[in-house]
């Protein structure tokens, strides 16, 4: 006897289940709005975080008067630029000069559509994926919209009709080439490893080989902290805005809500980049275990395979997917913090000597970099080297990489220490030439 229908048949049975039609339009449209909260939320207290950890590390308090230990600051400033007026300079071209924090921020708030950011949660509809887009290119598409935000700020710089701010565009279009080659340079040993281009895959790839990339990728997560930084105008390389040469660089004639998009934009990037850190490296929303390994194959959620190969169910929960998040979130933060104790604590380069790292340092190292890896996996694919044993062996061929690059870069100014160079001192002088020089009109301090 056939079972009876079911009168809801919008639900589904098998857990494991994607979700289609209807519902996934209805799940999108709230994973976008919620994550947009999130972000700009993010973005907003980020600057908060950014002055009191300031004030921590300059012995001070900062911003504490607005709101229960200052937490209500963030709304405070964002009213404040609301209703501040606008200037608009005489000589600035007027379209350009508005388009310029357009295109600034918008590149930079779309970026977080195609990183995953917890595992997938089960409903009656399905599964859900905890990602707004999980494009077929991935990794791409973040690297050619982060690439786009440079464009917002030479439109402004120039717009503006104003030297430093001109001077401050320039140097934001060449820190951006300059370090572009290395940041990509360096997520290529990325997608060798992991098989593929998209940010779920990595996230899977890195549950199947029981590493985190920064292990056996050490000297690839190095170069692209660096890149990073550079790329998010952050210290030590905010060559665009250098208060101290430029006034305050390419935005130096913006005032009000347009002042304050361009700090959006430069703090959705700093949130982007640090995502990707945690998902590139860190195994994304992926913990310790494989009790939350979830991932799909021929379109069933799985969380691995069995001796004989057989693709064993995953298990997906609503406490997982919370869990999850609040790694992937800990994670991010930890970089986050990275970026702000960095700003206050490494001064600023000479732009000389940011050029000379982005293309003498950076761009032979990642080269080489790539050459090593490409060369331990083929000849690990070759033995049958396989799995946890796979890893282990280009963690110890990265790390000799990672040593030899730090004291190459290091030079002996910070490992072994500034105070250990001796100056040659020169000798006293003798009676007879103390007197012939004083006899010269020389004095004896001379």
């Amino acid at each position: 006897m056939a079972p009876p229908a079911s009168p809801y048949p919008w639900l589904v049975t098998d857990v494991n289940t994607p979700i289609a039609g209807i519902p996934l339009l209805v799940a999108t449209s709230i994973k976008i709005t919620v994550m947009f909260g999130v972000v700009m939320l993010t973005v907003a207290y980020t600057t908060l975080a950014e002055r009191r950890i300031s004030a921590f590390i300059q012995d001070r308090l900062g911003p504490n008067r607005v709101g229960p230990f200052g937490l209500l600051q963030p709304i405070a400033d964002g009213l404040k630029n609301l209703v501040k007026e606008e200037a608009l300079p005489g000589t600035a071209s007027k379209l350009y000069f508005m388009l310029g924090p357009m295109l600034a921020m918008g590149p930079a708030l779309v970026l977080f559509a195609v990183i995953p950011f917890a595992a997938p949660l089960p409903t009656p509809w399905g599964v859900v994926d905890m990602i707004i887009a999980d494009v077929p290119i991935g990794i791409l598409y973040i690297l050619a919209l982060s690439s786009l935000g440079v464009y917002g700020i030479v439109i402004g710089g120039w717009a503006s009709n104003n030297k430093y701010a001109f001077l401050g565009a320039l140097r934001a279009s060449a820190q951006m080439v300059s370090y572009e080659v290395a940041l990509g340079l360096s997520v290529i040993v990325v997608l060798m490893l992991a098989g593929g281009v998209t940010l779920t895959e990595i996230v899977w790839r890195q549950q199947q080989l029981g590493l985190w990339f920064a292990l056996p990728l050490s000297l690839g997560f190095i170069l692209f902290v660096i890149s990073a930084f550079a790329e998010t105008n952050r210290l030590p390389f905010d060559m665009p805005e250098a208060e101290s040469e430029l006034i305050t660089g390419f935005h130096t004639e913006y005032s009000a809500m347009k002042f304050s998009m361009f700090f959006i934009a430069e703090y959705a990037h700093m949130l982007t980049a640090s995502a990707l850190m945690a998902t590139l490296f860190f195994g994304g929303w992926d913990l310790p275990g494989s009790w939350d390994d979830a991932f799909w194959y021929q379109g069933e959620l799985i969380r691995g395979f069995d001796a004989s190969g057989l693709p064993v169910a995953a298990a997906p929960a609503v406490w997982k997917t919370l869990l999850t998040f609040a790694g992937f979130a800990a994670k991010t933060g930890f970089f986050l913090l990275l970026y702000i104790w960095v700003r206050w604590t490494v001064p600023r380069f000479r732009y000389d000597q940011v050029m000379e790292l982005g293309w003498k340092v950076m761009l032979p190292t990642a080269l080489a970099y790539i050459m090593v890896v490409a060369t331990t996996i083929l000849v690990l694919d070759e033995l049958g080297v396989s799995g946890l044993a796979h890893g282990l062996a280009l963690t110890a061929v990265s790390a000799i990489c990672t040593v030899a690059f730090v004291f190459f870069l290091d030079r002996g100014r910070i490992i072994k220490g500034a105070a250990a160079r001796h100056h040659a001192v020169a000798p006293e002088p003798s009676a007879v030439e103390r007197e012939t020089m004083v006899g010269e009109g020389a004095t004896i301090n001379d």
